[in-house]
Parts: structure tokens; sequence; C-alpha cells
């Protein structure tokens, strides 16, 4: 927290030292039209570049500095002390030519490995789950991914050519990396918003390297939410008697969208539902604390600018790639175990469409779990009950 004020304090530093030097710069100019002495303006001038480089090298050590020092905390026992067997660090791997950032924190080393796959596609969610879902570090390795154009790895590609295919690609080598660190045949897959359609996507094409999945705010049929979630905006709208909100929402159109504003057409519903959710006495702990993720250990100063432009730019290309994919048609068989644990005041994931795609798959079990006091975040609103039936399901705890 404290590095991100000076960083902000230094960068208006700069930019006001940069002002005042183009102030100065012409009134220099001004002055020798006049033929008036020069000595004060180029004092002046002097110390105001000595003051901008003085500023921008101290800015370059703090970036560096934080860049260095970002860090996932270590797992401690009741008397502080590091737990002997445990693991909690942040690693750079090079996943098809790609070099990303993952965290990994466990109690023990040896236990199963559990890759966590984030929503988005742009988002991070490294400090989010380590304060929603600490307790699963007692049996798991627990393993989060900022994949390619989001949080650590926002620069791993150009986020011009990402596709699809290449979140599949990265995903299946990191998973083939687990194995090989842990010495693991297999590992658990979970999913959220995003990443559950990610994680459809990896247990049907590499079945063998999953014991199961799990699916959590889970996106069925990208182009058909979109709809209803702007459907339901406008519902929402009318009976709040929000005309400006509705005026916005259909001076956008329908989506689906496309283009170089996707991003801001679809948060205006997003925001808004998300929003509902939140003032939903029936969801419990129903806010994102965005800020405390933000400011958190594992993000360094670009990171934490970062955070926000995968949410922003790598949504904007990536998304509209999603438009055409529909679960219920392209992945009604996978062959391993698949559970959906869904919030049963979800509106942003229509209830609808996952009950249509848990009717027609196909798989050697598939279970649905409700959350009664939950929205699109059963892992965030209820916590312990995510936990406890994780523990339950997975591993008979």
């Amino acid at each position: 927290m404290i590095q991100i004020i000076i960083f902000v304090i230094l960068l208006i530093s700069i930019i006001g030292n940069f002002i005042t030097e183009l102030i100065i710069g012409v009134l220099w100019i001004v002055k020798i039209r006049k033929k008036v002495p020069l000595n004060n303006i180029i004092l002046k001038l002097k110390r105001s570049t000595i003051i901008l480089g003085s500023l921008f090298i101290f800015m370059l050590i703090l970036i560096t500095f934080s860049h260095f020092s970002a860090s996932t905390p270590s797992i401690v026992d009741k008397n502080g002390k590091t737990v002997p067997e445990s693991i909690a660090e942040l690693r750079k791997v090079e996943l098809n030519g790609k070099q990303e950032w993952i965290s990994i924190r466990g109690e023990n080393r040896n236990n199963p490995v559990l890759l966590f796959l984030a929503g988005g596609p742009g988002g991070t969610q490294m400090a989010a789950v380590r304060y929603n879902l600490q307790k699963l570090e007692k049996d798991f390795v627990v393993v989060n991914w900022d994949q390619p154009g989001s949080g650590k790895s926002y620069y791993a590609a150009n986020i011009k050519s990402l596709n699809v295919n290449n979140y599949i690609q990265d995903g299946y080598a990191l998973t083939k990396y687990l194995c090989k660190t842990f010495e693991k045949d297999k590992i658990y897959l979970v999913g959220e918003s995003w990443g559950s359609a990610l994680g459809i996507f990896l247990a049907e094409k590499y079945p063998e390297k999953y014991y199961s999945f799990i699916g959590t705010g889970q996106m069925v049929d990208f182009s058909k939410t979109e709809e209803l979630d702007y459907k339901k905006a406008i519902e929402i709208a009318k009976i709040k008697n929000n005309t400006n909100k509705i005026s916005r929402l259909r001076s956008n159109g329908y989506p689906p969208y496309y283009g170089t504003d996707v991003t801001w057409k679809s948060a205006e519903y997003l925001n808004y539902l998300s929003s509902y959710m939140e003032k939903d006495p029936e969801i419990y702990n129903s806010r994102f604390n965005t800020w405390r993720d933000i400011f958190s250990p594992e993000y360094d100063l670009i990171d934490k600018i970062n955070f926000m432009r995968g949410l922003i730019n790598t949504f904007n290309h990536v998304y509209p790639q999603l438009y055409n994919i529909d679960l219920r048609k392209d992945y009604a068989k996978i062959k391993i175990p698949v559970y959906f644990f869904i919030g049963k005041r979800d509106i942003n994931a229509p209830l609808s469409l996952i009950e249509d795609y848990y009717n027609v798959l196909d798989a050697p079990h598939k279970e649905i779990v409700w959350f009664e006091h939950s929205g699109h975040s059963p892992w965030i609103n209820e916590s312990d009950k995510f936990v406890k039936q994780m523990n339950k399901i997975l591993i008979g705890k």
C-alpha cells in the first residue's frame, strides 16, 4: 500500500515538473525574443531538470524494488513459525515459450495438487483465493495461475494474438509441469466463471491428467448468457424505475458486442447485476474486496496496474471469441467426474443454462451442489461451505 502511494506521488511530481519545464521553456523563448538576460531562467531550468531526473530514477528504483519484493505470505502455525513441509511461493514458469506466473501454497507439499482457474478472461485471483480459500491449503497444494494477459502474466503474450486455444494449450502445459514438479499422475481442477469453461475444455481434451473437475459460476453458452444478462438488467432497472440505466443499456443495443468497446458495453449490465447481488440480503459476504486484492503482496507496482488492464484489454479481445461456444453442444461428454458448485441467487451465469447442461452432460459422475446464500461466487460468499464440500467430494474428508 505504501509503495503504491509513493508511486502515485512520484508520478504526479514528475508530471508537475514536466509541466513546469514546459512553462519555463515557453518563457525562455519569450525572453529570447525580448532580448532579456536568461541567467535566472537557465538556473531554474537546470534545477527543474535535476529534480525531474532524480524523481524518475527514484521511481525506477521503487518499481524494481517492488518487483523483487513481491511474494506470497509464508504458511505459519499458531506460534507464527513456518510450517516445516509447507510451500508458499510465486514462481515464473515457461509455458509454450511464454513466461507466466503461478502461486503455489500448501501446508504439505506432498498433498494432492489443485489448480484454480480464475475468471475473466484477463482476471487474476492469486490474492483473492488465498484470502477466501485459505483452509484448502491444509489438504491441498493450491496453485493459482495468472493466465496470459492477466495480472503478473499480462505481458506473457501479445494480447491481440491471444485465442482460446492458447489458454487450453498453456493450461495443459502447466498441468504437465505441476505433475512433474510434484510427482503426481493427475491433479484436481477447479474453475470459476470464465475459468469454469476453460476447465471443461481441459477436462474434455486431456481427461487422463485430472481426477475430477469442479465448476463454480459455471458458464455454458456465452452468447445466450450475455443476452439473458442484458434482459435481466433491463428488468431490474424497470422495477427500480432507473430510467438512466435503461437509456444507457438501450443505447448500447443488444449483446453480443464486437469492436473496441466490448468491455465497457458489457460492464454496463454486468456491473449492474453485480451491484444488485451485492445488495441482496440473502447473499453472504456479497462484496468483492478488489482494493484489498490489488494491494496484496503478490503483486508488484506494475502488476497492480495490470490487475485492471487485464480485465479491460484482455477481456475486450478474447471474450468475443467465446460467443460461438455452447457447452451443451460442444462439450456434452466428459470422461471424468464433474461437479457444479452453484449459487442459488446467481443472476450472472443463468441457472437455467447450467441445469440444461447438467441434464445433457454425459460423465462418469455428475452432481450439482447448491449454495443457498451465494450469487456468482460461492467460493467467496460461502467459503467455509465451499471448502467443506470440496474436501468431502474430492478426498472424502
